[in-house]
């Protein structure tokens, strides 16, 4: 099947989303260990981000999330592209009305909602809505030969799905703005020199790596990892002050939780805690 037609873009997005949800064709899904490894798997498009392929992708992170036995979830592409950016194909001919009266662009910020944690293996080219779809995931790393930029400059428009939102507070305003003006590429270097990434590892070892930093996560209580994470969130929301209180009202929640006393109990007893997610 090809992209979503004109008709099926017009439906509601809950309604795709479950239209898709039972048979993937543009994503790969493996779970292991409890993580959910997703590939996008569109190699003849370089991994173009359709709006089939988008809500193939909601429908999954949405379902992660409603699986206990899902803890964390990878996201990667092929070697050579994470994702060569959004479908131009697809978006060549529509109007501005259409993409108002849709609200075009909604249901990527889907990957950023997701509450389980999220982690980006970028190997090779991650572009406009590529660079945009790894900056919505909490943690990005990077093979030592990925790409990324915003060259939507180039195709006379702009990011639209936060590129010049996230990446300006990833790697401040002015390295931000050459990236977004000039549609230049930034290298894995430089991308972890600035912070756009956390670490670069070698390209043939970078999905294995992203598994492994899944399963450290895995291991811990699940309430507490999407407690932490959504604190890390808040603080790009709010100011310090209200990010503080925020984070310090859920570290006084975490005393309702079992986890909380198993692992200090664990810890004063210099044993491995067996948390319950409880």
């Amino acid at each position: 099947m090809l992209c979503l037609s004109r008709a099926l873009k017009n439906l509601r997005v809950n309604s795709a989303i479950r239209y898709f949800s039972t048979a993937p064709e543009m994503i790969k899904v493996e779970k292991k260990d409890k993580i959910c490894l997703i590939t996008l798997n569109r190699p003849k498009a370089m991994n173009s981000l359709c709006s089939q392929l988008i809500t193939e992708l909601s429908a999954e992170l949405k379902q992660c999330d409603e699986d206990p036995e899902v803890r964390a979830i990878v996201i990667t592409g092929s070697k050579k592209f994470f994702a060569a950016g959004a479908d131009i194909k697809e978006m060549e001919e529509r109007t501005y009305q259409e993409n108002f009266a849709q609200n075009y662009l909604t249901n990527w910020f889907n990957v950023a909602a997701t509450r389980k944690p999220t982690i980006a293996a970028v190997n090779g080219y991650a572009l406009g809505g590529g660079c945009e779809l790894a900056m919505m995931c909490d943690i990005i790393l990077a093979g030592d030969k990925a790409q990324f930029g915003q060259p939507e400059i180039k195709l006379g428009t702009i990011p639209g799905a936060g590129g010049t939102q996230r990446l300006v507070k990833a790697i401040g305003k002015s390295r931000a703005m050459e990236l977004v003006l000039t549609g230049d590429f930034m290298g894995a270097q430089e991308a972890q020199q600035r912070g756009l990434v956390s670490r670069v590892v070698a390209e043939d070892n970078l999905v294995e790596e992203a598994m492994n930093v899944a399963k450290k996560i895995a291991g811990y209580s699940l309430p507490m990892v999407m407690m932490a994470k959504e604190c890390v969130n808040q603080s790009f929301e709010t100011t310090l002050a209200t990010g503080l209180l925020y984070e310090r009202r859920m570290f006084h929640s975490t005393f309702a939780y079992f986890d909380r006393r198993e692992g200090m109990s664990s810890f004063l007893n210099k044993k491995k805690p067996e948390f319950k997610d409880s």
